[in-house]
């Protein structure tokens, strides 16, 4: 993985923005709501929602700590692209915007998945 195959991927997901945030990380929202972030400048380091059940197993892998200021809402902050594998990359992040778009009111979603 790296951050152009990222926005590929976040991109690619229906009703998807990206927005430029506290001036280097790249943002990815649905709804408007971040479903993942990740610094611009290098060393990149992305952050992401996990379930309830995955938060604790996830920050006991190596590169991966809880994320700074969104640990309690279970986000985790993926220090190198070497983290997870590229299969993982994609299950975790397409889980994140489900988590995310999830709690968005039913009108949104609607309108969001009316776009595919």
């Amino acid at each position: 993985m790296n951050i152009e195959a990222l926005r590929e991927l976040c991109l690619g997901l229906p009703g998807v923005t990206e927005d430029i945030k506290w001036g280097a990380d790249l943002c990815f929202l649905v709804g408007e709501k971040m479903f993942c972030v990740t610094s611009i400048d290098a060393p990149h380091s992305v952050s992401f929602k996990v379930t309830d059940e995955e938060f604790d197993e996830m920050i006991a892998r190596p590169l991966i700590i809880p994320a700074p200021y969104m640990a309690r809402n279970k986000w985790v902050n993926v220090k190198e692209w070497g983290g997870l594998t590229e299969a993982e990359w994609e299950t975790y992040v397409k889980q994140s915007y489900s988590l995310v778009k999830a709690k968005l009111t039913k009108k949104l979603q609607k309108e969001i998945d009316a776009i595919v």
